[in-house]
């Protein structure tokens, strides 16, 4: 199956459906937003989904794999936000990772994370359309 390019292309196809809600499922399940109303003089970022096949060593698709991404784009660096965070782990800590693990004769296990979330609260309000 080919990764959509836009929603209404994801929307045709019943195991693209299906993985976003799981998506949606989680942010209920872990507790990651409060749906609110707009409020009026107030930027509100807008959201898309980005889709992509996981594929095996063979090159077989094994899952859709979607994430619900915010535009930030539309916002403005030192007006809207100060600060950036990516969810991603740098190279060098897998390798302090790793050489503690080996020194303490550690058993190291290979994971995917399905969903990662901030563990922090925000001192501001975020609106997403």
């Amino acid at each position: 199956m080919v990764e959509p390019k836009s929603i209404k292309e994801a929307l045709e196809h019943a195991d693209w459906i299906t993985s976003m809600q799981d998506e949606l499922a989680e942010f209920d399940q872990n507790e990651v937003w409060n749906l609110v109303p707009p409020l009026q003089h107030h930027p509100i970022v807008g959201t898309k989904w980005a889709f992509r096949n996981k594929l095996n060593d063979a090159g077989v698709i094994i899952r859709n794999k979607e994430i619900l991404v915010a535009k930030g784009f539309t916002q403005i660096e030192g007006l809207e936000y100060d600060e950036t965070f990516a969810s991603v782990a740098r190279l060098e800590v897998f390798r302090i990772f790793l050489a503690y693990a080996s020194q303490k004769g550690f058993k190291a296990y290979q994971m995917d994370v399905q969903s990662a979330f901030l563990n922090g609260e925000l001192d501001t309000e975020v609106y997403l359309l």
